[in-house]
């Protein structure tokens, strides 16, 4: 069973719900950030990079950078651009992106189940990253992000979720200037919120879909204030965190794709002929789009192959090395383009499906890559089987849309 958790959000007033709410941290550049929040004093990137407040030269990691991220945060409440509610509510957040809808329930989780695996990981994570993001939650005493978590479908909780949304109307609907429509509701009714927590108490796990470095360094922030508490209390804040919670099958997972800046001292044919070892070509001038999975599209000297992995190169019932991302790299980019570990390597960068083929093919017929690999996505299913079996999934196995927007609801520790 796992726990969600009703808390006082602090949100933004109704009318300025568009204006705050931002792209997560880890999406943009700080100099995207500039730009995007340039004449918008609302907007929740002067918390999540508040960088953009200071010297442009300035290290990412500077003590300066929390100080004002902090600063910032306290005069948006100073100045009430954003409103603590009065009592614990949960909260269901909707986004839209073209045809594609998805709901999830914005609650807190705890942090003492997330040290014990109920709240599942499928990637690892930079301890810089993580060392930011603990820092920037002590700083603020608040969880600015959310973190995306998912689970195994529950028709019950659909159909709560479902009701509500049908009968009551939203606190905030807006439309982003990318298309993408985000809608808020208020659960305020005790009853609702713990018939909603009494069915979460009947799923086995949590799983965390995006957000691992949020959510590690949540736990971490916890246990440091766990560390310095005189008297500690489960009822405390601190032990939990900011989560929106999205059934399985509503989420919708991108191909995360590989663009490789060289062919390791080999010739286009001397590449090729590699490649046939372990792959068929299956098609060549043929669309960039994988059709299955265990296919892959190759862009080459301005020319899309189809090749398909060859049965028998991959251990097929194994949940990490039957990974496309994996047969991709043990089979091709490890052994024929000499990339050894890709999260260091770099001869090889990614590319978010959100982008397309079109940024692959302008950046090998620019010059800049010399190769450059379409996947077909990673389903839900792969991703909860590899956090079952309590392995990880390679770096760049999944990309998530539509992202979760930060500063539309936060949770403070206190």
């Amino acid at each position: 069973m796992v726990m969600v958790r009703a808390f006082k959000g602090v949100r933004p007033k109704k009318e300025l719900a568009e204006s705050v709410a931002s792209f997560p941290y880890d999406v943009i550049t700080s100099k995207e950030a500039r730009e995007i929040a340039k004449g918008n004093p609302h907007s929740f990137l002067h918390v999540g990079k508040s960088e953009i407040d200071l010297p442009e030269e300035i290290d990412l990691y500077d003590d300066r950078v929390y100080a004002k991220a902090k600063e910032n945060f306290e005069k948006m409440i100073r100045e009430k651009t954003l409103i603590q509610d009065p009592a614990p509510y949960l909260y269901i957040y909707k986004q839209k992106m073209g045809d594609h809808e998805q709901y999830g329930l914005v609650a807190c989780v705890s942090a003492e189940e997330y040290k014990r695996d109920l709240i599942k990981k499928h990637e690892l994570t930079r301890k810089a990253k993580e060392d930011d993001r603990t820092k920037h939650v002590l700083v603020l005493n608040a969880n600015a992000g959310p973190v995306f978590l998912t689970y195994r479908d529950r028709e019950k909780i659909d159909s709560i979720v479902c009701k509500f949304v049908k009968e009551n109307a939203p606190e905030a609907d807006f439309v982003k200037e990318d298309g993408i429509g985000h809608t808020v509701w208020v659960i305020r009714d005790q009853n609702l919120i713990e018939e909603l927590s009494g069915e979460f108490a009947k799923v086995d796990a949590l799983y965390v879909a995006d957000g691992h470095h949020r959510s590690a360094a949540a736990a971490r922030a916890w246990e440091e204030r766990l560390k310095q508490d005189s008297s500690p209390s489960i009822d405390k804040e601190y032990n939990y965190f900011l989560a929106v919670i999205f059934p399985s099958k509503q989420l919708k997972i991108m191909d995360y794709n590989r663009l490789v800046f060289t062919l390791n001292g080999q010739s286009k044919e001397e590449f090729l002929k590699r490649v046939k070892e372990k792959f068929d070509i299956i098609a060549e001038n043929s669309g960039p789009s994988p059709k299955n999975m265990k296919e892959f599209g190759m862009f080459l000297d301005g020319k899309w192959y189809q090749i398909r992995a060859k049965a028998g190169s991959f251990p097929a019932h194994d949940p990490v090395e039957g990974l496309d991302v994996s047969i991709l790299q043990n089979n091709l980019l490890s052994p024929i383009l000499g990339i050894g570990d890709p999260r260091t390597d770099n001869n090889i960068d990614f590319i978010g499906g959100i982008r397309g083929a079109k940024e692959l093919e302008k950046r090998v017929n620019s010059g800049e890559g010399k190769v450059a690999f379409k996947l077909h996505p990673t389903s839900i299913e792969q991703l909860i089987d590899v956090a079952d079996a309590g392995k990880m999934m390679p770096p760049k196995s999944t990309w998530f849309e539509p992202k979760l927007r930060s500063g539309l609801i936060v949770h403070l520790l206190d």
